[in-house]
Formats: structure tokens, sequence, C-alpha cells
């Protein structure tokens, strides 16, 4: 058995296809009360700061179980680690539907929900190590990162609908029960590791996850990626978060606000099944992580600037296309010059950025609008300029050896 000719698996599609469920439902229940923040006010009755305390809670959760969930991974395996996540997701997901509309218990189970966010989406790579050659790597986290927007996107389009249907209680208990049996669907059918590895790569000895990050912190690659990841994912949260409010000041309607943001996550959905495919085609990570980033680049001016619905609309499609699709490829970019440091830990690290820099980009868009018309241009301004900081570590970026040469 060679790298170039490995020994593959028919299965390892049903332990990524399981192991998707459980990452779209985890992202499902996150975003559940952004699309109807107004009806989850009446319900719980509380603020609308309230009701974002439950979206924001999975960011805050994520910067302390990020690294514990991270060496699970690395030491126990991907399985037992996902089943953890999933576990947490399906209980607490129900949970919340059951406690009605008391809102402490209420956030309680969102909490227990975020916990187990990171012990899910850390794992992406892992799966795609354990059980893909190679050269189809990156189209597996391209798949695994689809799962992560396809979630979020039903939850923005049809929690609306269900909501008016049957009433918020009952949404979050089917959403609960879904979610419970993904859980269950992992636990069935994933298996750590297919009877032979899929390369020789994979049986290399992996550093243990001290000494794995005093490796990566050492590699400018690896630091180059961090920033582009600190930027990028802190720009995707901090856009889809005020989207509504980035727009409604130059006249743009609330509607109109929810099509840009559910077009941003469809494109994205093509863009991470396109371009993760094309690179595992030509054997090249880094120059779509630079096409990635342009486009993604001129998407967040379009955004910024556009006074028309189309220019907008198609801004909008352009930043979700490249700005998602640029995710797995950077994931698998970094597992690859990351070794011998494990995949959790590398992607795990990434995601960590994102976070970070999630929260504080949310703040100071917040901070930074105008007084008194409310618009934010100057803060998109200055997202705009990280943006371009993040195409110029992007170009300085150097091929991975293990699939480029």
């Amino acid at each position: 058995m060679t790298e170039s000719t490995p020994l593959v698996y028919r299965y390892r599609w049903i332990v990524l296809f399981v192991y998707m469920l459980v990452s779209a439902f985890n992202q499902l229940l996150w975003i559940t009360y952004a699309p109807i923040t107004s009806s989850a006010t009446m319900f719980y009755n509380v603020s609308d700061l309230s009701i974002g305390m439950l979206s924001l809670s999975f960011m805050a959760a994520y910067l302390v179980v990020a690294i514990p969930a991270s060496w699970l991974i690395d030491t126990h395996g991907f399985r037992f680690a996902v089943l953890v996540g999933a576990a947490l997701t399906g209980i607490f997901g129900l949970a919340r539907g059951l406690v009605g509309p008391n809102y402490p218990l209420a956030l309680a189970a969102q909490i227990g929900i975020a916990v187990g966010q990171p012990f899910i989406l850390n794992a992406l790579t892992k799966v795609a190590v354990r059980w893909f050659p190679l050269q189809e790597r990156a189209t597996a986290s391209g798949l695994g990162s689809l799962a992560i927007y396809a979630g979020i996107l039903v939850g923005l389009v049809v929690t609306p609908f269900v909501d008016q249907q049957v009433g918020l209680s009952t949404t979050l208990l089917i959403y609960g029960a879904g979610a419970l049996l993904a859980a269950l669907a992992f636990v069935v059918f994933a298996q750590e590791r297919p009877p032979t590895p899929p390369g020789l790569h994979e049986v290399e000895e992996r550093a243990s996850m001290g000494e794995g990050l005093k490796l990566v912190v050492r590699k400018q690659d690896y630091l180059l990626l961090m920033l582009i990841f600190f930027i990028g994912l802190g720009i995707f949260n901090s856009v889809t978060t005020w989207i509504e409010d980035i727009l409604r000041p130059r006249g743009f309607s609330s509607e109109l606000a929810g099509i840009a943001g559910g077009l941003m996550i469809l494109a994205g959905v093509v863009g991470a099944v396109v371009l993760p495919a094309l690179s595992d085609h030509i054997h090249r990570r880094v120059p779509f992580i630079i096409l990635a980033v342009a486009g993604a680049t001129l998407g967040l001016a379009g955004i910024t600037f556009a006074t028309g619905e189309g220019l907008l609309l198609l801004s909008a499609g352009i930043l979700g296309f490249f700005l998602l699709s640029s995710g797995p490829i950077g994931f698998q970019y970094g597992a690859e010059i990351a070794r011998p440091t494990s995949e959790g830990t590398s992607t795990g690290l990434l995601l960590l950025m994102g976070q970070v820099s999630g929260i504080a980009f949310i703040m100071g868009m917040d901070s930074f609008r105008d007084p008194i018309t409310g618009a934010m241009t100057l803060p998109l301004i200055a997202l705009l300029v990280l943006m371009v900081v993040g195409l110029l570590a992007a170009t300085r970026l150097h091929e991975s050896k293990l699939i480029g040469g």
C-alpha cells in the first residue's frame, strides 16, 4: 500500500454522514433563536439582549472547552469525543424544550448544548484523516463544513415557519428530539477507524497535545493561518449577527436582510463543496486559500458600500461562497502543516481564534456604530482593512509539503 494508492472503504461515507448529522443539529440548536428573537422575548418574557445571550453562550463556552475537547479527541479518538458532544446536544436540546418558558433553565440547557459544540466541531479533520485518503481529505472536510452551514441555514429559514405553526415550545422539542436521534445514529454507525489506514501518514506517531501546541506556535505558516482564521471567522460571526443592523440604516428592509443572510449561507454551502474538491483534485491548498480570502474581501466591500438590492445580494453571495469555502481548506492545510501535532489540536486552535475574534468583533461593531444613524460603515471599513491584512498573510503561506511538495 502507498499514499498514492491507499486502501479505502465505502463505509467512510457512512461515518462522515452520521458525523455531519450530529454537527448539523448542534448548529441548528445554536441558531434557533436568531430568526425569532421577537417571538422568543415574548415567550420567555425577557429582553432582546437576553435572547442574544442564548447564542453568545456558544462562543463563551468554546473559549473554555476548546482545549479539553481537542485533548479528548487526540487521546481517546474522535468517536468518543463526538459522542460526548452529541449526547450533550441531544439531552440538553430536549431539556430546552421541556422547561417551557423558564428562561434561566433554558439558558442552562443552551449552555449544555454549547459545551458539546467543540467536541463535535474540533473532530472534523480527525474524521477525515482517520477514514479518507490524502487526496479526498479537503473534500471530506468540505462536506463536514457543509453540514455546519446547512444546520445554520435550516435554522434561519425553517424555524420561523415551524414557530408560527406549532409554537416555540413544540419547536424546541422537535429540534431536541432530532438531535437525540442524530446522537443515537452516531452511536450505532460511527467507527473510530477502518480495518486498515487510508494512507501511510495516518500511522505516523503524533505529538502529545502539550508538545503539539509548542510545535505549531513555532511554525510561521501555521501562525499566519491562525491570523487568517482570526480575521475570517470573526468577520463571518459578526456580519451574520448584525446583518439587519448593517443594512437597516441604508434603507433596506428586515426581509431583505434575512434574504441576504440566507443567501450568504447558501452560497457558502456550495462553496464548501466546490473549492475543497478542486483543491484535492489539483493537489494544492494555498492558491485556493488566497482565492477564497480575495473573493471574500470583494464580497465584504460590496456589503459595506452597496446601496442597491442587486449589488447587495450579489455581494452577500460572493462573501458567503468564498469565506465559508476557505474554512475546510484551511482546516485541512493546517492539519497537514502542523504535523506531528494531532488534527484535533490543530483544528481546535483555529476554531478558537474565530471564537475569540467573533466576540471581539461583535462587541466592537456595536460600540463603534454611528450614535445618531446607527450606521455600521466605520466598523465595516475596519473589518475590510483586516481582510486585506488576511489576504497579505495568505500570500505568504507556503504549500503543504504533504500534498503539494
